[in-house]
């Protein structure tokens, strides 16, 4: 038996929001809805064809990335959905490859920001083999997919 252990086990938690100029109920429907459409590129992880959909009930599909003729990721399960409150809580996991082993634990919540804006709340709890530089390069990592390609899909009013 061959074993190592690198880095430490431990866990880490962040937070960051997002103002987008939508109401809540909006950016929740492209949130969930429209997953494909503001999905950025370079977050395309089985392929550049791949499509990305988000099935918000807990135990089912959850957050999965697939190509047409096969190979697929599992970049989150669903814990919970909470629809009349725009909440939804995320499970997944990161394989050593990229980092871990690590779990991630994802919630997102949009709110009202001010009268007519949305202000769409990002917390992820890391628990495994993390790292300040893991949690930094997540934390760029939703900024990037939430803040630019989420909320420029949204405030465009680009359909699906």
């Amino acid at each position: 038996m061959k074993a190592s252990r690198t880095g430490q086990s431990g866990w880490l938690q962040y937070e960051l929001e997002i103002s987008i100029t939508a109401p809540p109920a909006t950016v929740w429907r492209a949130l969930l809805d429209e997953t494909q459409a503001w999905w950025l590129p370079d977050f395309r992880m089985v392929g550049p064809e791949s499509v990305v959909t988000l099935d918000p009930v807990a135990g089912g599909r959850g957050l999965v990335e697939e190509l047409p003729g096969g190979g697929s990721l599992l970049w989150y399960s669903v814990q919970m959905h909470a629809p009349a409150q725009h909440q939804l809580w995320l499970v997944g996991h990161i394989a050593p490859d990229f980092g871990g082993p690590a779990t991630s634990m994802l919630k997102l919540e949009a709110g009202p920001d001010g009268e007519t804006g949305c202000r769409l709340r990002i917390s992820d709890a890391l628990l495994g083999n993390v790292s300040e530089a893991m949690a930094r390069s997540l934390h760029e990592g939703w900024s990037q997919l939430f803040g630019t390609g989420l909320k420029s899909h949204v405030e465009s009013g680009s359909p699906a």
